[in-house]
């Protein structure tokens, strides 16, 4: 939190706060929210399971967002996104197995 307010401060964007919309509001928060609980699920995972399967898991969130880009934001899929995801599954699936 300190470095992101730190980025706003250094770029002289903090005059532009007031510009925010009650909708980028709700997004900001909600997304606080969501990343928050996340750490504190990973910790727990990270209490009850063997961090060298909880982390190859944790990662893998990295393929469900390259799969969430290309079907809600339309981002173009290529041989080397594809190959990446398949790479990151892949190495997920012999560290958890």
């Amino acid at each position: 939190l300190i470095m992101a307010w730190g980025i706003v401060f250094m770029t002289g964007t903090q005059f532009e706060i007031p510009n925010i919309t009650v909708k980028s509001w709700i997004f900001l928060i909600l997304s606080g929210i969501a990343t928050g609980l996340s750490w504190l699920f990973y910790f727990k995972a990270l209490q009850l399971g063997d961090a060298s399967k909880v982390v190859p898991v944790d990662k893998f969130s990295v393929v469900i967002s390259m799969v969430l880009a290309f079907i809600i934001l339309k981002e173009a899929v290529t041989a080397k996104t594809i190959a990446g995801g398949i790479l990151i599954t892949l190495g997920t699936l012999v560290m958890i197995l």
